[in-house]
């Protein structure tokens, strides 16, 4: 088994670290491997959509993950990349 720890960064998609740490596999091999689509990993490490997994793809995304030395513990609680709230843009007044 790979040991390769990962410091999971702050603003980073947890997903895209795990992916790259795979030895830097395309999001269409990544999805492939935990059984999802290309589009829906792009979602999750673009932070346009929030991770939800099936059992299935649980157990196919723990053991990708064992494969590098990590264990569902060592996971951040937020997978997908974490995105500033939006911010309001008020219009300016007619003159």
């Amino acid at each position: 088994m790979k040991s390769r720890k990962i410091k999971f960064k702050d603003g980073e998609s947890a997903l895209r670290q795990i992916r790259q740490a795979l030895g830097k596999i395309s999001q269409e091999e990544f999805a492939r491997r935990i059984g999802t689509t290309v589009r829906t990993v792009s979602r999750w490490e673009k932070g346009d959509a929030t991770p939800t997994f099936t059992i299935d793809q649980v157990k196919n995304l723990k053991r990708e993950i064992e494969s590098i030395g990590l264990t569902i513990e060592d996971l951040p609680s937020q997978l997908g990349r974490t995105k500033p709230p939006a911010t309001k843009t008020r219009g300016t007044a007619k003159k």
